[in-house]
């Protein structure tokens, strides 16, 4: 249940592998595997942000009942974007891996691929920045995480 868990919690925006990872340890999952299976389950959308969200966001930012959340993404990936372009000049690669992976709020591999989709970057080289990413996440996250339950637990 818990390893289970541990994927379908680290698909989900917002939250991804920044709650994972402390949430599969939680739950008894080893802290390796929770990195494992969120570090998996963080990069499983992707593909699919950056071919679709961006069209499906369009399409429904002038519906009825959905429209104002989706405009509110489609205007969080614009601005994620502008914000990126404007501060990485020529290292877009490296601003990309850093807005995914410091885990502050707002941040994360969803609203990185957004914004790289948003930007109509290359697809080859943005997963690749979104991966490293994720990664540098996971590092900071476990760390963290494992330091907070050695804190709370005594382990």
């Amino acid at each position: 249940m818990g390893y289970f868990l541990t994927l379908l919690i680290s698909m989900v925006p917002l939250v991804e592998l920044r709650g994972a990872i402390p949430i599969g340890v939680g739950f008894g999952v080893p802290w390796y595997w929770a990195v494992l299976i969120s570090m998996v389950g963080n990069m499983i959308p992707v593909p699919f942000i950056f071919f679709f969200a961006r069209k499906v966001l369009e399409w429904g930012a002038n519906k009825p009942v959905i429209g104002k959340f989706f405009s509110w993404c489609l205007e969080k990936g614009h601005k994620g974007g502008e914000k990126l372009k404007s501060k990485a000049g020529k290292g877009m690669f490296w601003a990309l891996l850093l807005f995914v992976g410091i885990p502050l709020p707002g941040t994360g591999a969803w609203t990185g691929t957004l914004a790289a989709s948003m930007l109509d970057l290359d697809f080859k080289k943005s997963v690749l920045a979104v991966m490293c990413g994720v990664l540098l996440a996971a590092a900071i996250i476990t760390v963290l995480t494992l330091l907070g339950f050695a804190a709370l637990f005594g382990f």
